[in-house]
């Protein structure tokens, strides 16, 4: 027996090394060696950390290296990378400009010499008013417990949003009251319902089916025939109203269909009580900015390139947000990338926590020293932080800095009054995969990330897809109010592997009159071992006075 266990270990062993190059082998020598405290490798063997958690990221003072001599920025002496090698670095990708820079407080350094010219930073620093910051929402706490998300709670969650879209659909005064789409009918009667598939597989236009409240038909599903609707858009997950007949009893012919509910900009969707103020410290009125101004550069992750951890991009986005400070800079997660091939292949000789704490909070802790009272950070995480809670909705970082602060996922949040709603789930390419549409032949071409967004907005929900993506831990027992978006957001940040854009939504049907909403997808920071791209918003009062650019690394 031990000789057939010695067989398998040689040929895991020699499977492992054709796959995986530059590893180093450990032989049952070298492991007794340590073990027994030997005297030429006790001094460079690690010990076992004895406090492993910490209830916050407090201030740090020393930085370990992951690579082991490295310079000042992170990256190891002698050391050139893919990605110091790019070519169109800060090259702007695409634009919006409504406002000039004068207007709007913004001066343009000289490219030669910005780097070097410290007295200009100084003067745009001292020039710049600190922003307000206020977050919104209730959602979950960190340190949370989650995995105990029941069958009840997801059957709660969908009757919820279909009696909260029925009620509001008919307190609009366009629509009667729902019925049952069940019952067999020659009459044409309106229904309110959650689009799902009759099976496992894709939903196409003969597998789609309409499932009605319990109140109503007591949560069947019924076939839905769209073959009559010139154009619509749906998805599984997807809350409805109907309008049609039901000749069978065995399917809902449709001659309308509903896909938003109404909104308003001015609706408050929260009690006062839920508002959490990050502005801790009495600042004088003076100090802080003009209301509904808001200049961000907003960058979501990884932070790093595939290639190393050594945050390269991270550290070039910092270098550029001290030539042209943001009153905030954003940053959505991955930070600790759990898909990072060395994080994947537990290469590195830190923890996760370490990491982030090093390699990126130190970081900001001295851009934000560097850069005066006048700027403030924002993190948002993401499913796929290697060193926070796989769970959505997901707690902010449990972050106790000054200037820094963290929003849940999704999340709410206002600066100067200008409302800003993020959630660093690539919802957009899941719906994408989802989705199936018909475009009336007469009709103006409808641009596709622009339907894909209003979706967000019409659905009045950050994560409107159900049953979820596979990868997507929804937890419905964890504040299901998180998911909630019941007015619309000035600013709408969706990270998303989906080509970068920035839209002004402008969503004004009968039904919704919702206004017009900035969506942002920033794109990727880092792609692959070379850069990719970030924004920078400049919002004056309102979304027709901007100034946006998507910005390469």
């Amino acid at each position: 027996m031990e000789g057939f266990l010695l067989h398998l270990q040689n040929s895991v062993k020699e499977d492992i090394i054709k796959k995986e190059t530059g590893l180093h082998l450990y032989s049952i020598g070298d492991v007794e060696m340590i073990s027994n405290n030997d005297d030429d490798t006790k001094d460079d063997t690690p010990s076992t950390p004895t406090n492993n958690h910490q209830d916050v990221y407090s201030p740090i003072h020393d930085t370990p290296s992951l690579y082991g001599n490295v310079l000042a920025s992170g990256k190891p002496a002698d050391l050139v990378t893919p990605f110091s090698k790019r070519t169109d670095r800060f090259a702007v990708k695409f634009s919006i400009n409504t406002i000039s820079d004068v207007d709007n407080g913004k001066q343009e350094l000289n490219s030669e010499n910005a780097e070097n010219d410290e007295y200009s930073i100084v003067k745009k620093v001292i020039t710049r008013k600190r922003c307000s910051l206020v977050i919104r929402g209730s959602g979950p706490k960190p340190g949370c417990r989650f995995m105990y998300d029941r069958t009840e709670d997801r059957i709660n969650a969908i009757e919820n949003r279909i009696r909260k879209h029925a009620s509001a659909l008919v307190a609009s005064g366009l629509y009667e009251e729902p019925t049952d789409p069940t019952i067999a009918s020659p009459r044409s009667f309106f229904a309110v319902g959650m689009i799902c598939c009759d099976g496992e597989g894709r939903l196409n236009e003969k597998s789609v089916m309409l499932q009605s409240s319990i109140e109503h038909s007591g949560g069947e599903c019924i076939r839905l025939d769209l073959q009559h609707l010139s154009h619509y858009s749906v998805f599984p997950g997807q809350v409805v109203g109907i309008g049609g007949h039901n000749p069978s009893g065995h399917c809902l012919v449709a001659s309308k269909l509903v896909d938003s509910i109404p909104t308003s900009v001015a609706m408050e969707d929260l009690n006062p009580s839920k508002k959490q103020a990050i502005d801790k410290e009495n600042q004088p009125t003076e100090l802080l900015s003009n209301q509904r101004e808001l200049s961000m550069i907003i960058a979501a992750g990884p932070f790093t390139t595939t290639d190393n951890l050594l945050f390269e991009p991270l550290v070039e986005l910092l270098a550029y947000a001290k030539r042209r400070p943001p009153q905030l800079l954003v940053l959505l997660g991955p930070f600790i990338d759990s898909e990072h091939p060395d994080i994947k292949k537990g290469t590195v000789d830190m923890d996760f926590d370490d990491i982030f704490r090093f390699q990126v909070l130190r970081k900001l802790e001295d851009y934000v020293e560097g850069m005066g009272s006048a700027v403030r950070v924002l993190f948002v995480p993401s499913i796929r932080d290697a060193n926070h809670d796989f769970v959505f909705p997901q707690p902010a970082f449990d972050i106790s800095l000054s200037q820094i602060a963290s929003l849940p996922n999704p999340g709410i949040f206002e600066a100067n009054e200008v409302k800003v709603g993020c959630c660093t789930l690539d919802v957009l390419k899941q719906i994408s995969g989802e989705e199936i549409s018909r475009t009336a032949a007469d009709a103006k071409p409808i641009d596709r990330l622009s339907r894909l967004t209003n979706h967000i907005l019409n659905q009045q929900s950050f994560y409107p897809l159900y049953p979820p993506a596979e990868s997507v831990p929804l937890d419905f027992s964890l504040a299901p109010e998180a998911l909630q978006l019941s007015s619309v957001p000035d600013v709408l940040i969706l990270p998303s592997d989906i080509k970068y854009f920035i839209k002004v939504l402008n969503n004004e049907s009968e039904e919704t009159k919702s206004g017009k909403c900035i969506a942002v997808n920033p794109g990727r920071l880092a792609k692959g071992e070379g850069g990719g791209t970030f924004v920078e918003l400049d919002y004056s009062g309102g979304p027709d006075k901007i100034n946006a650019s998507i910005v390469a690394l």
